[in-house]
């Protein structure tokens, strides 16, 4: 966990925390990201969804694009209240309500009798779309030990990949008899394990107990992952970095900001502008207009609504395998360069997508470069921005800097899913795929100067990195103790 992490001359938190602990680990890690998994699906079935409610409620082109962007406004909503709610609440009970909300929305969605009810059902889910999205990376960060924080951060994307691929293949398989009911019904059942595993597999973050003084409990969890010795000695190193950063903050007469207002040190601005510039470029790249209207682009080529829907499967496959692949990497050559070699290739993936559009090739060619195109992403800028909002912000901030973070991301999804379709119909679908690799020409920029490596590292060191990357001299804060 960002508890367990290494110190100067120590090998680190895998020389000393047994196998069985390490399963433990895995297996918290596995639980959780089923917030993941709900994320993914819940955002990915109205792709196929869509084709067949579109029918039977006889819905307009802005009641379609109403149907897929609503869920975007519950989730900013359900972000930005997702990191208060966890600091009070605690992680995991957060997440266990998140759960419950999925399954309200779910219930919601698949009774739906028109066009408003449904509407309601996807503003519901949202909530809880968001909520996750913002409180499975916290949680995930606050258990992960620094040698595999990036695989462990990395699970969280890896679900919403397989929640991705999982829907188009219910879609699919649905798609015969065009029940979009039961398309939506089956995220009933991810809902109910994510309620029961937060409630009865996984334990509270420690951070989070430590935060709130709660010594003894998490003395007894530490040591059922890392022994009775090893606990001991990180929780006396809790205990100093806590008075340590009393006294600097009475010392300077600054105490230690809580909520929001933490996010407004000094120290922390770095951080925040790292959240919020990488959770905008993830989606200005355009990935949403993919995973989102793949099917309605497809069908543009001339292919059938359920060819198109078939065919989607194969962008859902591509994304899981480029993600697996993403994570055996993330903790081997670094976040730097796996952000800018995605960058890079979606922005040669995107030209070359535009282009099959512009100049009318083959529609095979078209999906053969949005398939590419996915690749690239889910190698890189797709997991990796997951792992940094973990990693980036102090552990006073970490929640709401967090939920920062993914508010931007969902603000962000929301423009794009909007404006995809008319700035399509007013430029041309190729032009607008151009514009999205402006997009990455500007993140691949920002990424060499000013996003720090955090591979490997405690708080303190990629702090230090990221204060020297905007010029700052790093000063000890309420918000500065390490994760």
């Amino acid at each position: 966990m960002q508890g367990f992490t290494r110190e100067p001359g120590v090998q680190g938190p895998l020389a000393v925390i047994p196998a069985a602990g390490k399963r433990k680990i895995f297996r918290w890690t596995a639980t959780i990201a089923v917030g993941g998994f709900l994320f993914g699906y819940d955002t990915g079935v109205v792709s196929g969804a869509l084709l067949f409610v579109t029918r039977e409620f006889d819905l307009n082109a802005a009641q379609q694009g109403s149907i897929v962007s609503v869920l975007l406004i519950g989730a900013m909503v359900g972000a930005l209240t997702a990191g208060r709610i966890a600091d009070r609440l605690g992680r995991r009970r957060t997440l266990a309500l998140e759960g419950v909300v999925f399954v309200v929305g779910t219930v919601i969605a698949v009774s739906a009798t028109g066009y408003g009810m449904l509407l309601g059902a996807r503003v519901v889910l949202g909530l809880a779309v968001g909520g996750a999205s913002a409180t499975v990376p916290v949680y995930l960060s606050e258990i992960a030990p620094a040698e595999i924080r990036g695989r462990i951060l990395s699970a969280n994307q890896l679900m919403i990949t397989v929640g991705i691929l999982v829907s188009y293949l219910v879609d699919l398989a649905f798609s015969g008899s065009g029940d979009w009911r039961a398309m939506f019904a089956i995220g009933l059942i991810p809902g109910c394990l994510l309620v029961l595993g937060a409630l009865l597999v996984v334990p509270e973050s420690p951070v989070w107990m430590i935060r709130n003084h709660r010594t003894a409990e998490v003395r007894k969890l530490i040591a059922s992952v890392t022994g009775e010795e090893q606990a001991d000695r990180l929780i006396a190193k809790f205990r100093s970095r806590h008075e340590e950063q009393q006294r600097s903050g009475s010392a300077a007469g600054r105490p230690e900001r809580k909520g929001w207002r933490a996010l407004t040190a000094p120290a922390v601005r770095p951080a925040l502008i790292v959240g919020l510039t990488l959770a905008a470029i993830q989606q200005f790249g355009g990935i949403n207009t993919i995973i989102y209207y793949a099917p309605t682009i497809i069908e543009k080529t001339g292919l059938t609504a359920s060819n198109s829907i078939f065919y989607s499967v194969f962008i859902g496959v591509i994304n899981l395998v480029m993600t697996l692949v993403s994570i055996k990497l993330v903790d081997r050559i670094g976040r730097r360069r796996l952000l800018t070699g995605s960058l890079a290739g979606m922005l040669v993936t995107l030209a070359l997508l535009g282009l099959s559009f512009v100049a009318g090739l083959p529609s095979e060619l078209s999906v053969v470069f949005m398939v590419l195109y996915i690749a690239a992403y889910a190698c890189g800028v797709g997991p990796v921005f997951w792992v940094l909002v973990g990693e980036v912000f102090p552990p006073s901030a970490r929640a709401v800097g967090s939920s920062a973070s993914t508010t931007v991301n969902w603000l962000s999804n929301f423009v794009v899913s909007q404006a995809f379709l008319p700035v399509a119909g007013a430029i041309g679908q190729g032009e607008t795929f151009w514009l999205f690799g402006v997009i990455c020409v500007a993140g691949l920029v920002f990424v060499g100067r000013f996003v720090p490596e955090t591979k490997g590292r405690d708080y303190d060191e990629v702090d230090m990195e990221l204060q020297a990357r905007f010029g700052r001299r790093r000063r000890p804060v309420g918000t500065g103790q390490r994760g």
